[in-house]
């Protein structure tokens, strides 16, 4: 079995979870493969190969991402090109799509037995439109439409299909995947969805309204998010954590279901719903029981 690993090395610990990982894969009879620009970093580690990332990609049969979400992310787009399963190992704070943290890492030894399954993850499809100059984009958690730090509330007209479901004033929205729907979505007071499941979910930032709710669309609907600006403020767009683009007064943003899906590997055995319990729902608990003692 060939495995590629992207670690990130701005985690802490990272570069330490990396070798033991690679230590019990090789062990297992995996052949290991890092990108090139790492060969000095770990020239003293033995079973690494050093490779052209773009080029074996296409050749290996799957990936491990060694950080955090935004890892896991990063490496997802080229894994949905190549139809590559991504394996995460947080190295991060709650990484809901990392399916091992850093004390599991001995269960590694299953991907060779083909003990694990897999979570087949939808992902977005995003055209945004300045000016007439368009720019195409794929994500796997979410695109937000806000307004800058130092501009003004800004409106913003949200359709379906060509019919307009929602006009608003507000600080921005979010489209958002169900994988997705944990990340800033949820911080805005959006749902909690199954990640496996087929859907765009629409959510309001600080909507100037008292009825602002989220709305959970089909996954082939085709959704067009036209902004409002006034006095020369803008909006960033924001695809999977990133500023992509700067727009202004009617420039327009278009998302729908992507062609593309990810799988995500899962040799752990805990549910999505465990893992909620555990990285949102526990370190409330803790904070209660601290408070009262």
């Amino acid at each position: 079995m060939k495995i590629y690993m992207h670690p990130n090395l701005d985690k802490a610990n990272a570069f330490e979870y990396t070798c033991e990982a690679v230590k019990i894969l090789s062990e297992n009879g995996a052949d290991i493969y890092l990108r090139d620009e790492y060969r000095l970093i770990f020239s003293g580690v033995e079973n690494v190969s050093f490779v052209d990332e773009e080029s074996f990609i296409p050749k290996c049969d799957m990936i491990i991402a060694v950080g955090g979400d935004g890892t896991i992310l990063k490496c997802s787009k080229k894994a949905a090109l190549h139809e590559k399963p991504v394996l995460g190992i947080n190295c991060g704070r709650l990484g809901f799509m990392a399916s091992l943290e850093h004390t599991q890492l001995g269960l590694l030894g299953k991907l060779m037995r083909g003990e694990y399954t897999r979570s087949r993850r939808m992902m977005l499809e995003v055209k945004v439109d300045h000016k007439g100059d368009v720019q195409s984009f794929t994500a796997l958690n979410d695109v937000s439409v806000s307004r800058c730090d130092d501009c003004k509330i800004a409106d913003f007209s949200v359709s379906k299909n060509n019919r307009v479901i929602s006009s608003l004033r507000a600080d921005g929205v979010i489209l958002s995947t169900a994988t997705g729907a944990t990340a800033y979505s949820m911080s805005a007071g959006g749902p909690i969805i199954e990640p496996e499941m087929n859907c765009i979910e629409f959510t309001q930032i600080c909507a100037h309204s008292l009825f602002a709710r989220s709305m959970i669309l089909c996954a082939d609907s085709s959704i067009t998010v036209k902004v409002g600006t006034n006095n020369g403020s803008h909006v960033w767009v924001n695809v999977d954590g990133n500023n992509v683009a700067k727009l202004t007064d009617s420039d327009k943003v278009y998302v729908t279901g992507s062609k593309y899906y990810v799988d995500i590997i899962d040799i752990s055995g805990g549910s999505f719903f465990t893992s909620i319990h555990k990285k949102l729902m526990q370190p409330l608990k803790g904070s209660e029981e601290e408070s009262h003692e």
